[in-house]
């Protein structure tokens, strides 16, 4: 963890649970959340937005999307426009998720102009970047994810308060894990980054781990240095397991 940066654990939901099934999860989560030492960030489908900010309002967890279009509106059949977003009842928006990067081809430049509209509309952009095992096994894991950092985050991310999820694609949702090594040379790199591009204020922005984070691995990962908290897939559709995630962060 870094020192001074309240850890945040968030939760994706993905393409995954019904109206009343969300709103059972965002129950135990707001129901757990007052005993925990950490921030909390729930991001259920668009379409369960605004009744899991209902569930969920007035408790100390957030709520975000999925993704955002780079327009505040318009004609793009099937997008959903940060201020929509925002007026459901959502504070974040994950961006680039390399399941957006991967099935939907989008490039960097798209989520910076993704991350500008999140930020127009006042919502935190939560920006995903990470390498295949490909780039990974060729030694350039850290080129791919500087350069993803560089071409994403527009100026103003850092002041806003904008979050990174540092996610290795073959990690997502295989079991498989980084060596904790790795992580924290990882992690280590994309502050170096950032403070070299935005300048020392950030070294108080969230750089979280995703990639099968689970509650048999949290407490290990979750104490490594420039690791202030986890972006959780698969775990975070089971309460018991999100909220055993959140109680794995260090205390103090």
């Amino acid at each position: 963890m870094t020192p001074g940066i309240r850890p945040l654990i968030a939760g994706n939901w993905k393409m995954n649970g019904s109206w009343r099934g969300s709103r059972r999860l965002a129950d135990a989560v707001r129901d757990a959340a007052p005993a925990l030492d950490c921030s909390l960030l729930v991001c259920p489908p668009f379409l369960h937005v605004q009744a899991v900010a209902a569930t969920l309002l007035g408790s100390p967890v957030a709520v975000g999307g999925q993704d955002c279009h780079a327009k505040p509106s318009g004609a793009h059949t099937g997008d959903i426009g940060a201020p929509m977003l925002r007026d459901a009842g959502a504070t974040h928006v994950l961006l680039g998720h390399s399941e957006r990067r991967a099935d939907h081809g989008e490039s960097s430049a798209l989520v910076f102009a993704k991350c500008e509209a999140a930020l127009a509309a006042g919502l935190t952009p939560v920006v995903c970047v990470g390498e295949t095992e490909a780039q990974r096994d060729a030694g350039h894991a850290e080129a791919v994810v500087g350069q993803q950092l560089s071409e994403s985050l527009p100026l103003g991310f850092i002041t806003a308060g904008g979050i990174i999820a540092y996610e290795p694609v073959w990690a997502i949702g295989t079991g498989r894990t980084p060596t904790e090594a790795d992580i924290a040379a990882m992690h280590a790199h994309m502050r170096r980054r950032l403070v070299l591009a935005f300048g020392p204020t950030a070294e108080l922005t969230r750089l979280l781990y995703g990639g099968s984070v689970k509650p048999s691995n949290a407490a290990a990962i979750l104490a490594l240095p420039d690791v202030d908290g986890a972006l959780v897939g698969g775990a975070s559709l089971v309460a018991d397991d999100f909220i055993a995630i959140a109680q794995a962060v260090p205390r103090g």
